[in-house]
């Protein structure tokens, strides 16, 4: 009889509700200022770390490999026979390889480890579906052959307040070229599926524009397939609430899900201002 276990890393987003159904587990982050080091979300909020960046933009690192030891003692004492872990892109971190070294010294265990080629949204969504999988008495070979397809459902988006944190983090990726701060011109950013970093889609001016450039996105997408729709932020509450609102209106939309406040472990490079959607196929029966 298998009993499989979802893990993941602090960079991912989903809302605590899914976290608790599904039994989540997550290793933190590191959120590293001059003085003083945090867990990730156990230590500091979202909100402390976006309100602290005029003063200092922190830095991070990847959760320790006790830490990752530790869930993997911990999943064998409680019996577990399996694990789908789900990280943050390889093209952001060292996370990814870190699991699948500490994976391998924990043969009770059989592991997969998922590079999402993404975060935030692009993690939390693959493991709410995996959790639906294991509710629904899928095996763990069924459940990891379904991921890449799972993979290919999801649109996500995201447009910055402000490029400077991305730029100062060393996280801009392939975006850099098409950068016109002073003349506000703001990209629609997307991770690529094969390097995992961020490229550009798109870019117009104006933050209202940028935003509405992302409905209109969509549409392209609900045009074609029904679709669940996952909003984050950070620190843009209000863009992200109004976004939601009118994207919950659009023809084909079935449920729309505002997760919240963005991780911090993303936030040090994407910065306040950031709203991020996610536009997830609904799969056909």
């Amino acid at each position: 009889m298998e009993k499989i276990a979802l893990l993941t890393d602090s960079a991912c987003d989903i809302d605590d509700e899914t976290v608790k159904k599904y039994n989540i587990e997550i290793l933190p982050f590191r959120i590293i200022y001059k003085h003083r080091e945090y867990i990730d979300k156990l230590q500091i909020t979202p909100k402390e770390v976006y309100d602290n960046m005029k003063v200092e933009i922190p830095k991070s690192s990847l959760p320790s490999i006790d830490d990752m030891e530790n869930v993997f003692n911990k999943l064998e004492n409680e019996n577990y026979t399996h694990i789908i872990a789900v990280t943050i892109s390889s093209g952001l971190s060292g996370t990814y390889n870190a699991l699948k070294m500490v994976s391998g010294r924990h043969e009770k265990l059989s592991t997969y480890v998922y590079d999402s080629k993404s975060t935030s949204l692009g993690e939390g969504i693959i493991l709410k579906e995996c959790g639906k999988l294991i509710d629904r008495g899928k095996s763990f070979k069924e459940i990891v052959h379904c991921i890449p397809e799972i993979k290919k459902r999801m649109h996500f988006f995201f447009v910055f307040g402000t490029l400077e944190y991305a730029r100062k983090g060393g996280r801009i990726g392939a975006i850099s070229g098409i950068i016109g701060e002073a003349l506000d011109i703001k990209p629609i950013v997307y991770f690529d599926d094969n390097q995992g970093i961020c490229f550009t889609c798109g870019k117009v001016r104006g933050r209202k524009r940028s935003l509405n450039k992302m409905i209109d996105i969509g549409r392209e997408f609900l045009s074609k397939s029904p679709c669940d729709v996952y909003i984050a932020h950070g620190n843009a509450r209000e863009d992200a609430e109004s976004i939601c609102r009118r994207i919950s209106i659009l023809p084909n939309v079935k449920n729309t899900y505002m997760i919240g406040q963005i991780s911090p472990i993303v936030g040090v490079y994407s910065g306040p201002g950031t709203v991020g959607i996610c536009y997830m196929e609904i799969e056909s029966s």
